[in-house]
């Protein structure tokens, strides 16, 4: 079954039309947020239609899929938290924050929590080093998070009621960030 769907493939046509002839390859990292938010991942599937429509080899597409973490390759839950545990994250406090996240989400909550609500996310570094430690909810960052900030934060989201981040406005579940990400969407908070 293809992922992407008659509507689908009309925004894959937009999204390549931004491209110049011959460049057409760098619509890679769109095409496969466009096909992540079909399914929540990019799938074997997704990366085959992809390839298909830039006429390359569906391995090509797999190494930028597989580079990028942002890029999710497993089932993912609506909210993906990621903490960075790089070491200016982790020299103010990352490592406890990760691991309350662990606590109060659960086994397994790596890959997705068994409702499917939560997928928990080790990040090597989010780049906002002047924030740490960072936690970044559907690629919205929430600076300066403590152990008891993370709880609270995954209580809220866990009520559908997210908070603002940082900076900008919550862009929504993972499937809607990752259409916001392949420019199909406006970001209400630019």
């Amino acid at each position: 079954m293809p992922v992407l769907s008659p509507e689908l493939r009309t925004d894959a046509e937009r999204i390549l039309a931004r491209y110049p002839e011959g460049r057409e390859r760098s619509a890679i990292m769109p095409l496969l947020y466009l096909v992540q938010s079909a399914e929540g991942r990019v799938t074997r599937e997704g990366l085959k239609e992809v390839a298909d429509l830039l006429g390359l080899k569906t391995a090509e597409v797999e190494e930028i899929a597989s580079f990028y973490t942002m890029l999710r390759l497993r089932p993912t839950g609506r909210y993906v938290v990621s903490v960075c545990t790089n070491l200016a994250c982790a020299l103010r406090g990352a490592t406890d924050v990760y691991a309350k996240a662990r606590e109060v989400l659960g086994p397994g909550s790596e890959d997705m929590t068994e409702d499917g609500t939560f997928t928990l996310h080790e990040e090597e570094c989010l780049g906002a080093c002047d924030a740490a430690p960072v936690v970044q909810v559907n690629f919205a960052n929430y600076d300066r998070t403590t152990p008891e900030g993370i709880v609270s934060l995954i209580d809220a989201l866990r009520r559908d009621e997210p908070p603002p981040p940082s900076r900008g406005t919550f862009p929504g579940e993972f499937t809607r960030a990752s259409r916001i990400l392949a420019g199909l969407e406006p970001d209400a908070g630019r």
